[in-house]
């Protein structure tokens, strides 16, 4: 085995990089790109620009030694880029075509896209690979060696970032049809990772990033002792490939259990590991588990800062962990515990957040800056840095201010609020059982495969223009409320004219589902520019929650009464759960998750009260995130489980036997948490079907699972309009799983990000496969 090993290992790094834009550059270019308003040399171009711009500013930063700055870029998701690197999909041979690649990753007419689901344990969605059996894997080392070339000729030398091998199966599928688990085909996948590092060594890269993160998971197929084993031996194999790069191996989203020694094994040139506050919290023996560990000549890259969540570092605490580890003469490099692809830009592009709560933040360019303050303290020679003193002092000095302002802030607690959660006491059950309320709900008269949406309906752009326009104070907000109005109308209108059942009111008020609320709750700050990828061009805002929260005045009450008072039909109102609200914003950590969110859950029951008091019979808690914020490991699960559990039913413990509560999950795996599913105590509950097509209903047994359910048979995430054939089968499918009386025809998930020249045919599309399911069924 040769490896380049002239260049040592960075001091300071971060292990990825926001690829957005921080002002969602790539997000517009990909959109042109798919209306057809830029061709693809102009997309490329503007992706060229932004990710040049991007190493100009980590550089800027700090981030000045070779390889410090990872090349991390996707035009849409890692996983698919490392698919297509290693050949698991795709017909280009190059993988470097970009309309095989956005049909994989969108679908097209004639052509279903890859299945979408939750990375880990957050609000990032990635397409899952379908591995056929007699398919070969094919190493296509063009797409990572283009961007290196095109890093190293603008004065760059970048490290290229790779979805480590073990990850990549075991967060791909068997196509349709395989009689092998993707993980059984781990030595072949090692083989073409072998070409990959032999083609980037020979085109001059000294270190190359692998990540592992599914090694601090524990999977339902395979023990956390045989999953490090079978990932320690391929790493060994792939690792004693003649003529390679240095390699670092990182193992992201949480601690390592029997994958630490096992990939110390393997013998990686650096080994990063994610030591941020919270994992350590989570985990309290996983830094003395590294102290004890023996890592030879391994480098310990240390993600002390968190890649995930958005306040400032102590420091001071940071840099004695970070001192800890060096006992023994082991060498050390600082990192983000993650991938800061999870936080937005910069904190220095909000100017209407709060004073003192901006004081209190690090978005991504801000932990570069603690990333490179700490190394320069952990080595005298600062890594290069312009002037490492200065750097360190001036970012020890804004994280001291931080933590200490945040501890003597008086916004953050609120005794009322947390005297009234107190009063709940242990009560956390609906009235009436789930027969008692099945017939108590007869009255709302619904018929046979009751049809109706997620919530969301197309937001045009007279419709953001009128939200920016009220924002700007170009408008009153009367002339809003009859803007919003005059949409409400239309979409009444547009599901009466389609044949709905149970009508919504469209949401064209909400810019998300949960900043709408967060605008509306107190401990909650948002912001202008804090955009966080979550999947493809889709981009959200997460809320900041700083302090206790309660609820002011009513937030969605108008609304539904409004859409109410155009129609005979049920009108059903739509709510964000206290889980989901949770799991996309960025939350405290100077609490409990579950503190907090029995706050929101008791802010919400308010909410549903008043609902009910107005007349709104069906009140929709969407919790999209439930499965989402699951632990990793499955010791910890219980807890979580209980608490999110006891907050949603909090949110609606005192509805009438006779309103009929709804919950949305969407876009995850649902085995694990069918039991909290149930739990919920919701009436009907809708999930994303489509992608998977019904593979999740397997799930349900209808001995143990007695609610009402709606699979999504639509799925809004792709552009394709599905026919009425394809509908039908998905809904005929989806009988025999659930039983007729207690199934409901709906979308995947809300309609607000697709234009209406799709909605339209689509809906239109599912009534009539309802249609036809019904006739059968009533015959």
């Amino acid at each position: 085995m040769t490896t380049s090993s002239q260049t040592p290992f960075p001091h300071a790094t971060v292990t990825g990089l926001p690829r957005i834009g921080p002002r969602r550059e790539l997000k517009r270019a990909l959109e042109a790109l798919w209306a057809g308003t830029i061709d693809e040399s102009e997309y490329a171009e503007a992706a060229h620009s932004l990710r040049l711009s991007s190493y100009d500013r980590q550089r800027d930063l700090g981030l000045v030694a070779d390889y410090a700055i990872p090349g991390d870029f996707s035009a849409y998701d890692q996983v698919l880029d490392a698919a297509l690197a290693a050949g698991l999909v795709g017909e280009d041979t190059t993988g470097t075509d970009l309309g095989e690649y956005f049909a994989l990753a969108r679908g097209t007419v004639d052509r279903a896209p890859l299945e979408m689901t939750k990375w880990f344990d957050t609000n990032y969605h990635y397409l899952v690979p379908e591995v056929v059996d007699d398919r070969p894997f094919t190493a296509r080392p063009q797409r990572i060696l283009e961007l290196v070339d095109e890093a190293r000729q603008a004065g760059h030398t970048i490290r290229p970032v790779l979805l480590g091998p073990v990850t990549l199966l075991a967060l791909s599928k068997p196509a349709e049809g395989a009689g092998r688990q993707p993980l059984d085909r781990l030595d072949e996948l090692v083989d073409t990772y072998a070409e990959l590092l032999t083609a980037l060594h020979a085109a001059g890269v000294e270190w190359v990033q692998l990540d592992e993160p599914t090694l601090v998971t524990d999977l339902d197929a395979v023990s956390d002792e045989e999953l490090a084993q079978r990932a320690g031996q391929a790493h060994a194999r792939l690792l004693a490939t003649a003529d390679r790069p240095q390699v670092l191996i990182t193992a992201p989203y949480g601690s390592l259990r029997a994958g630490l020694d096992a990939l110390l094994g393997a013998g990686p040139e650096a080994l990063g590991v994610d030591l941020s506050a919270a994992t350590r919290t989570i985990d309290p023996e996983w830094l003395g588990r590294l102290k004890a560990a023996d890592f030879g000549g391994t480098r310990l890259v240390a993600g002390v800062i968190d890649g995930r969540n958005i306040w400032a570092a102590d420091l001071e605490a940071e840099l004695a962990v970070l001192t800890s580890l060096q006992s023994g003469g082991r060498e050390v490099s600082v990192s983000t515990s993650t991938s800061l692809l999870h936080v937005p830009y910069t904190v220095s592009a909000e100017k209407r957040l709060p004073v003192d709560v901006a004081g209190w933040l690090s978005f991504a360019e801000e932990k570069v800056t603690e990333v490179e303050a700490l190394a320069a303290a952990l080595d005298a020679h600062g890594e290069g840095a312009a002037d490492p003193v200065s750097v360190r002092e001036a970012a020890f000095s804004r994280s001291a201010r931080a933590v200490r302002t945040r501890a003597e802030s008086d916004r953050v607690v609120d005794e009322q609020v947390r005297a009234r959660v107190a009063a709940i006491g242990e009560r956390r059950t609906r009235v009436g059982s789930v027969e008692e309320r099945r017939e108590a709900q007869e009255s709302l008269g619904l018929p046979l495969l009751p049809t109706t949406t997620i919530g969301s309906f197309p937001q045009t752009p007279e419709v953001r223009q009128a939200r920016a326009a009220l924002r700007g104070g170009r408008i009153s907000e009367d002339e809003y409320t009859e803007t919003m109005r005059a949409e409400i109308a239309q979409v009444v209108k547009l599901q009466e004219e389609l044949g709905f059942d149970v009508i919504v009111h469209g949401e064209p008020e909400r810019n998300d589902m949960v900043q709408y609320f967060a605008e509306n709750l107190a401990g909650f700050a948002v912001t202008d520019h804090g955009w966080v990828q979550s999947y493809g061009s889709r981009c959200t805002r997460p809320p900041i929650l700083f302090g206790d929260v309660h609820r002011p005045e009513p937030i969605t009450v108008p609304w539904s009464t409004y859409a109410a008072s155009l129609t005979d039909k049920p009108v059903k109102g739509m709510l964000t759960g206290p889980v989901t609200i949770l799991s996309w914003s960025f939350v405290r950590d100077d609490v409990p998750l579950s503190t907090v969110a029995e706050q929101i859950g008791l802010a919400l029951s308010d909410e549903v009260a008043e609902l009910e008091s107005a007349g709104v019979r069906i009140i929709q808690i969407d919790e999209p995130a439930l499965r989402e914020l699951l632990p990793l490991r499955a010791d910890n699960r219980a807890d979580y489980i209980a608490w999110a559990v006891d907050a949603f039913r909090l949110s609606s413990i005192s509805v009438d036997p006779g309103t009929q509560i709804h919950t949305h999950l969407c876009y995850s795996e649902f085995g694990q948490v069918i039991a909290a599913i149930d739990a919920l105590d919701a009436d009907v509950t809708s999930i994303e079907a489509a992608r998977s097509r019904m593979e999740l209903l397997a799930s349900l047994d209808p001995e143990e699972f007695d609610r009402s359910v709606g699979p999504g048979v639509y799925d809004i995430h792709s552009p394709r309009v599905p026919t009425v054939e394809e509908l039908t089968g998905l809904l005929e499918a989806a009988i025999t799983h659930v039983p007729r009386e207690s199934l409901w025809v709906n979308p995947d998930c809300g309609l607000k990000t697709r234009k209406y020249e799709e909605v339209r045919p689509a809906l239109a599309n599912l009534v009539e496969a309802r249609n036809e399911v019904r006739a059968k069924l009533t015959v």
